[in-house]
């Protein structure tokens, strides 16, 4: 019998290689649930509170550090983000597989704190599709691009750190992988609840 508890899978890689645009895919699955982070930058455009991110003040945020209430938290480009600890135990007690789209810091965070946790990094093509994309989204200066891209060289060499790495080069091929993970994942024999099998009388 496998076990009830949903997986926890951390998503991290470079901004704007596409994890968003995964996740919004791997949702269409129905058994994937995705854990809002809480941040302390500004809402782009189309954001909206408590839907894309839960939206902090600095102050807000410290104050969630100090009650323990965070899975994990990092600063990244002067802000801070965070996984708010109660919501992802709730889903994943009620059978979800949470995905945390997590920066590389909180990712190695969550490893220490959730021996349990799957970390699956996602990577561009290259580097020259990776400013391209940022460049198509529009909504940062150039600055904050270059920024963007220096981070991304720092966190490539981490990659090897994580259990799964997946190239998003065909948007299709990525999300093929990443169930292909999670069907891994629960064939494990720490996600079988032996006991319950005999319990229920039969043998291995």
């Amino acid at each position: 019998m496998r076990s009830n508890k949903g997986l926890l899978i951390v998503l991290s890689g470079p901004s704007g290689c596409g994890k968003g645009t995964m996740v919004a895919e791997i949702l269409k699955r129905g058994d994937c649930a995705v854990s809002v982070s809480a941040t302390t930058r500004s809402p782009r455009e189309g954001e909206e509170n408590h839907v894309h991110y839960h939206f902090l003040t600095r102050d807000e945020f410290e104050q969630r550090i100090a009650e323990d209430g965070l899975l994990e938290y990092a600063t990244y480009c002067d802000n801070y983000y965070g996984t708010p600890k109660k919501e992802v135990e709730e889903m994943r007690a009620a059978g979800k597989h949470v995905i945390l789209e997590i920066e590389v810091q909180g990712a190695f965070q969550i490893r220490e704190r959730c021996p349990d946790a799957v970390l699956v990094f996602t990577v561009p093509p290259s580097i020259a599709e990776l400013r391209r994309r940022l460049h198509k989204r529009g909504t940062e200066m150039d600055e904050v691009i270059e920024k963007r891209i220096a981070r991304a060289m720092e966190e490539l060499p981490l990659a090897e750190q994580y259990d799964y790495i997946i190239l998003n080069d065909a948007l299709e091929d990525a999300v093929s992988d990443f169930g292909a993970v999670l069907r891994a994942e629960t064939l494990r024999p720490s996600y079988t609840d032996l006991d319950s099998l005999r319990k229920d009388g039969n043998t291995l």
